[in-house]
């Protein structure tokens, strides 16, 4: 089936003009005269790409680009642009566009970019269907210790994968509630459905029911099509609601409903629908106190905690972080073709010694820094983020509180490797985005975060 491309342009010569160039190629090229238009014929059936102007009448081409992003990222947008505005290109760059062509149009200039553009998007989607679809095989391996804590963990999670019951994961963030979630899937008779995952905290209030259990075309403003709901996705596998805690108070009985009567009603509708789903939360915050408190509703606190898997947290099995820090050590080398051979003495010492507040995941992190700017056979401690180090050769780690918070480490780290990136390509941007494995739009937005000259 040919990609379908529509072509946004006040001026009807230009329209036309692209309009037949891209059709002489085998695509399927619709037109339109400005942004309104362009997005009524998007939402009928969603376009691979969008090839727009920027000043048009009644929408304008950077509004379309919000509305396009918003609604259906998986449309990839390319502006048209003036020579004299390439800000606004690079504007639209930071928005969300995926490249930009200036007027007067090169024919072949636009061919070229835009095949190049359906082949990384045709890529993209792909790697995201592998990261959704794809059954990995997770395995209790993939969860890394041998403390007794985490042997007690193991069991209980051997014992539940086969069960159908609720299960409520607690631990701080960082400590792998993810990763144990997944692998009670995937040991479960369900493996061979999906596995959905949901960021509780990171959907906006007024959209939660909307994104839970779906809704009906027209239904509220923005409505302006059917959509199926996480609980729908995940129908016949596996819903994971991390961060439970975050749940709406008012919004907790229709969950309570979903666990209990195994039904949906999405918004605009009144006929419920059957699911068959099985739920596994995770929080980081004490749901029994919130209940107590009223902030979180008993039943229903009640019902996901049938049964509770606990992860300790670092503190709690130091004896777990030279295992832990060996994996990610052998898993960055060989992504990174660096012949590390292991860790020093001294440089684990410190990593034992530190206060891990962001568990895990700070020090997978720590670790992947470490491989990146390692030029040795070991990691030694100078590899190591100073607030790590040992102070005054005494063996004691600096706390995150001396100065050097993770989020300042994160973002000057950030900083120096994309400056080094920037370096070794000569400023181009775009072969530096592909070195870094992000859009040119992502490398554009971070530069501007960091404080890093986009010129």
């Amino acid at each position: 089936m040919a990609e379908r491309i529509l072509v946004v342009d006040d001026e009807q010569i230009i329209r036309e003009s692209l309009g037949f160039i891209l059709k002489k190629e085998g695509f399927d090229v619709e037109e339109a005269s400005n942004g309104r238009e362009a997005l009524e014929k998007q939402e009928k059936k969603p376009f691979d790409v969008i090839v727009t102007d920027i000043e048009m009448p009644e929408m304008r081409g950077m509004e379309l680009l919000g509305e396009i992003t918003r609604r259906t990222p998986q449309t990839f947008v390319m502006i048209i642009t003036a020579f004299g505005s390439i800000e606004t290109a690079v504007q639209a760059l930071r928005n969300g566009a995926y490249d930009y062509i200036l007027k007067p149009v090169d024919f072949d200039d636009l061919l070229y970019r835009v095949k190049k553009l359906l082949k990384y998007r045709s890529l993209s989607l792909e790697n995201s269907l592998l990261r959704q679809e794809l059954n990995r095989n997770y395995d209790f391996d993939r969860i890394i210790g041998k403390s007794e804590r985490m042997n007690e963990v193991f069991e209980t999670i051997k014992r539940v994968a086969t069960s159908e019951g609720t299960i409520l994961i607690t631990g701080k963030s960082g400590t792998g509630k993810e990763l144990v979630a997944r692998a009670i899937h995937y040991n479960s008779h369900r493996t061979n459905k999906r596995f959905v995952t949901v960021n509780c905290g990171a959907i906006v209030e007024t959209l939660f029911e909307s994104e839970l259990f779906g809704h009906k075309k027209g239904s509220f403003t923005g409505a302006t099509m059917d959509k199926e709901g996480m609980f729908r996705a995940a129908d016949g596998g596996t819903i994971f609601l991390d961060e439970v805690g975050e749940i709406p108070l008012h919004l907790q009985v229709k969950l309570l409903r979903a666990i209990e009567a195994k039904e949906i009603t999405p918004v605009g509708m009144t006929d419920s629908q059957k699911v068959d789903v099985r739920i596994i939360a995770a929080t980081n915050r004490d749901l029994r106190k919130l209940a107590e408190e009223g902030k979180f509703r008993e039943d229903l606190f009640y019902r996901l905690n049938v049964v509770e898997i606990h992860l300790p947290s670092l503190t709690e099995r130091p004896e777990d972080i030279p295992q832990l820090a060996q994996h990610f050590l052998n898993m960055y080398k060989h992504q990174m073709s660096r012949p590390i051979k292991g860790i020093t003495n001294d440089a684990m010492s410190a990593l034992m010694h530190y206060q891990w507040k962001g568990e895990i995941r700070e020090l997978e992190n720590v670790i992947e820094r470490a491989v990146i700017f390692c030029e040795k056979e070991y990691i030694g401690i100078e590899y190591l983020p100073e607030y790590i180090r040992p102070s005054n050769g005494n063996g004691t780690a600096y706390s995150a509180a001396s100065g050097h918070s993770l989020r300042d480490a994160v973002k000057q780290f950030e900083r120096t490797y994309i400056e080094r990136q920037l370096e070794q390509n000569q400023k181009d941007k775009e072969k530096t985005a592909k070195a870094l494995g992000v859009s040119l739009s992502s490398l554009y937005r971070k530069m501007d975060d960091l404080g890093i000259p986009t010129k």
